[in-house]
């Protein structure tokens, strides 16, 4: 894989992207802005990211370095001051908090085992809709099975249900609930877009082509110091 892997780099964007949409000066955004907006703080941030890291997959994931030896003193100063700017950092320690989780999230993502079934059961995402490569969701997480039996909050015919998913939509729903929310209340992809949430993100989701990097020159309203 070279540092123009696209598929990574989409990962990473949506990563951006979630943490992005999480802030409450930022809830107010358009969805196309917001879109804009977390592809430019990603390909601010990706440039300055080592080659293991860009390329990183289950396969190579002994090769990525653990985030507390990447330096990211080279951080691009448009990320920093963007993220300023719109105050989803208060200064520069909180901006480099932002991209370690978003890095922590990312890595995780690429570096994820593939599903056990390699057939998938769905063509397109449950949640976005696009045709992409799926996982499975247990929408009754398995860790909680004993305790959904045993309150009664479902039968048994339902313990094992899953939705197919694409891998950022799988991420979005279990950084949206706990596993016992999940498993009592969204145990459904119906119950799952019935939240604001996972609305806000099905929507920036569904526009996402996969496999494309975004380019800087996409942009036409970056901040001044772009």
């Amino acid at each position: 894989m070279t540092e123009e892997t696209s598929s990574q780099f989409s990962l990473f964007k949506d990563c951006i992207a979630r943490r992005v949409m999480a802030h409450p000066s930022m809830s107010s955004e358009a969805d196309d802005s917001l879109d804009d907006f977390s592809a430019f703080l990603a390909s601010e941030a990706w440039s300055t990211l080592p080659s293991s890291l860009k390329s990183a997959t289950n396969e190579t994931k002994s090769a990525v370095p653990d985030l507390e030896n990447i330096p990211l003193d080279t951080l691009s100063g448009a990320f920093t001051d963007t993220l300023l700017s719109y105050e989803i950092a208060a200064d520069e320690d909180e901006v480099m908090k932002f991209l370690r989780r978003a890095l922590e999230e990312y890595i995780e993502e690429a570096c994820a085992a593939p599903p056990v079934w390699v057939r998938t059961r769905a063509e397109e995402c449950e949640i976005c809709g696009r045709a992409v490569p799926l996982t499975y969701h247990h929408l009754i997480p398995r860790s909680t099975h004993t305790k959904v039996l045993k309150k009664g909050w479902h039968s048994e015919n339902m313990i094992n249900s899953v939705a197919w998913l694409c891998r950022s939509c799988h991420s979005t729903v279990h950084r949206a609930a706990s596993n016992e929310d999940l498993a009592r209340y969204f145990y459904t992809v119906e119950l799952l877009l019935e939240r604001e949430d996972i609305q806000k993100w099905q929507k920036y989701a569904a526009k996402q082509r996969f496999g494309v990097k975004w380019k800087a020159s996409h942009h036409k309203d970056l901040p001044p110091d772009a």
